[in-house]
């Protein structure tokens, strides 16, 4: 690896000068000052290009060697510094040890639907009796509602455990109660000062929780709950030969997948969850994940790509177009031939789920075009009969497009239901809570990242522009939402798998931790076609003589994949993530293409000061 002198670079200035790419996007230096990432490549032994990441992410000195190597005994906190974890765990072992009937009560999506089936499989090895209820988003909607709760007392059970939901249930809750429901609150959404009539309400966003640990996923909280439950069941003496303790580490993959489906922060204790999760994922244990990583065709060692993008999605499918509570029943099932039923049904519905958000994202983003002002903070729109279960992926979808934070809602019988996306540095969820309190919602919640909302029809501008309002002076000293950040230049050779295993060994990536972007500075496209429906697969060569595969995902009609299918001979930055290709048992890497620039001159990048790998 070799590069030039670096030197401090104006946080402000154009990587490569590219200001407006094919994208439309600005190019911006993620490391302005190259003194940290020197410190940590030397105190380290790694390469330079392994420091900039770090340095990049804010990895402090003192802690790099310890984050190379995330260890879950170093990272996991005592559960019982949560409020409420203690009156939790003792009103659930009081169950679990006297043979009552308990229900989890878990959200639709993937976070509620790996919370739920955590839950039932720590009851089964312990020996408890545990019923899992995921609602149909279309006719009940999200939480816990009264009609569900009374019809789980006329069953038998008398404890009800929200999992991903509940923190704003109080009406459902006061039913719960009425129907002599005890109920266990394990939520991570936006709180109000007012707390639901609950035995136990655990949430690290409740506004009196003082837990450094807010940003957990639901399942991520879920998992300090068994942690602290399974500690109560031991000094019980409750586990012995006839019943042995459940080994809490094997349900790290469940982990690991709804924390990485949820959007959390992958920082900190999240980070640690994955890190180990997909460790355990690897060994392919859980039944329902391996035989949906054979239905979709996963075979090499499991990333954080693969549970965010193509085992996620499969599992949310049920939630968002079928049966709600298909997911939670594939990540339980003990039955191979349920397990492989379950799993093609999902993958079936996924690509159904796929048709349906096409053409509602079609309808939205005209509707969006014609109703925002270049300067709106805020994209909002609704439409009659758009499927509730895709207005979450569409508003990611215009989140992308107009670089500003998105909601888009389906309108039915005079209500509308949707969610929203965010962008860095403006919180939604606090907004939806916001706009709850001022009256304008049914129902709503949701935490930094993404938010969720049931409407009357005749609110629907008042809650515009409320959410607006409140957002703006977020978004206006937030990151520019149209940049993305660069890490270094990299040659088409140097763009190999060595260098991916050298960045990749300071993974996962995800939210609040991102993978490393690379540029190919004055790439010539050598081959170009579309693959699948309109992907743009590429061969790219360099001044070096050398040869590097690339992929652009859903670019064929825009001006990307135009600009790489017809460069005619003109040089490109081209911007990407490494990842591994081991097609064919090859240990190669490939660039995930998301962007490029035509490049003006001749190799003239490479005298930028910024690390060339």
């Amino acid at each position: 690896m070799t590069g030039a002198t670096a030197a401090a670079v104006p946080a402000d200035a154009a990587f490569l000068g590219v200001t407006h790419s094919l994208t439309g996007r600005f190019w911006r230096q993620r490391l302005t000052d190259d003194r940290a990432a020197q410190a940590l490549a030397q105190r380290l032994r790694v390469p330079e290009v392994v420091g900039r990441v770090l340095a990049a992410r804010g990895v402090p000195l003192a802690e790099a060697e310890g984050f190379l190597k995330p260890s879950l005994r170093a990272s996991l906190p005592d559960p019982s510094h949560l409020r409420d974890m203690d009156r939790a765990v003792a009103r659930i072992a009081r169950a679990i040890q006297s043979g009552e009937a308990v229900a989890v009560f878990g959200d639709y999506d993937v976070d509620g639907a790996t919370s739920s089936a955590l839950l039932k499989r720590f009851f089964d090895a312990a020996g408890g009796a545990l019923r899992i209820y995921i609602p149909d988003r279309r006719t009940e909607g999200y939480g816990p509602n009264g009609p569900a709760l009374r019809r789980l007392a006329a069953d038998g059970i008398s404890l009800v455990i929200t999992v991903d939901c509940g923190i704003m249930a109080f009406d459902a809750l006061d039913a719960a109660a009425a129907a002599g429901l005890d109920v266990v609150v394990v939520d991570h959404h936006q709180a109000e000062p007012r707390l639901p009539a609950a035995a136990a309400v655990v949430n690290p966003n409740r506004l009196d929780e003082r837990t450094p640990h807010r940003n957990l996923a639901a399942v991520g909280l879920t998992f300090l709950l068994l942690v602290a439950l399974n500690r109560h069941l031991r000094a019980d003496g409750w586990y012995g030969a006839a019943r042995p303790e459940p080994d809490l580490l094997d349900l790290l993959d469940l982990v690991a997948l709804g924390t990485v489906c949820d959007v959390v922060p992958l920082t900190g204790l999240n980070r640690v969850l994955v890190a180990q999760g997909l460790k355990v994922m690897a060994r392919r244990g859980n039944l329902g994940l391996r035989t949906l990583a054979d239905v979709a065709g996963v075979s090499e060692r499991p990333g954080a790509f693969h549970l965010g993008y193509i085992l996620g999605p499969r599992v949310n499918a049920g939630g968002r177009i079928g049966r709600s509570d298909l997911g939670a029943r594939l990540l339980t099932t003990a039955d191979a031939d349920e397990a492989r039923t379950l799993a093609e049904e999902l993958d079936r519905l996924n690509r159904e789920r796929q048709a349906i958000e096409t053409q509602v994202l079609e309808q939205a983003v005209s509707a969006a075009e014609a109703a925002t002002a270049a300067d709106a903070p805020l994209v909002f729109v609704a439409g009659d009969d758009w499927h509730t279960g895709v207005v979450g992926i569409v508003a990611s979808r215009l989140r992308e497009r107009f670089h500003r934070p998105a909601f888009v809602l389906g309108l039915e019988d005079g209500e509308a239901r949707g969610s929203g996306r965010s962008v860095p540095g403006v919180d939604l969820g606090a907004a939806v809570t916001a706009a709850k309190q001022a009256g304008l919602l049914i129902n709503g919640g949701g935490h930094a990242m993404a938010g969720g909302v049931t409407v009357t029809a005749g609110k629907l501008d008042a809650l515009a522009a409320f959410l607006a309002a409140r957002l703006a002076p977020q978004l206006a000293s937030a990151p520019p939402a149209n940049s993305i950040g660069i890490d270094a230049t990299v040659s088409v050779t140097g763009a190999n798998r060595r260098l991916y295993d050298l960045v990749d060994a300071a993974g996962p990536y995800g939210a609040g931790h991102p993978e490393p972007r690379f540029v190919v500075p004055g790439a010539d496209v050598v081959k170009a076609d579309i693959v699948g429906e309109d992907h743009v697969r590429v061969i790219l060569a360099g001044g070096d003589g050398g040869r590097l595969k690339g992929i652009a995902f859903r670019a064929a009609g825009g001006a990307l994949g135009q600009a790489l299918r017809q460069s005619h001979g003109a040089r490109l930055h081209i911007a990407g993530h490494l990842r591994a290709d081991d097609w064919g048992g090859r240990r190669q890497a490939q660039l995930v293409i998301e962007d490029a620039a035509f490049a003006h001159g001749p190799s003239a990048s490479l005298d930028y000061p910024s690390r060339t790998v």
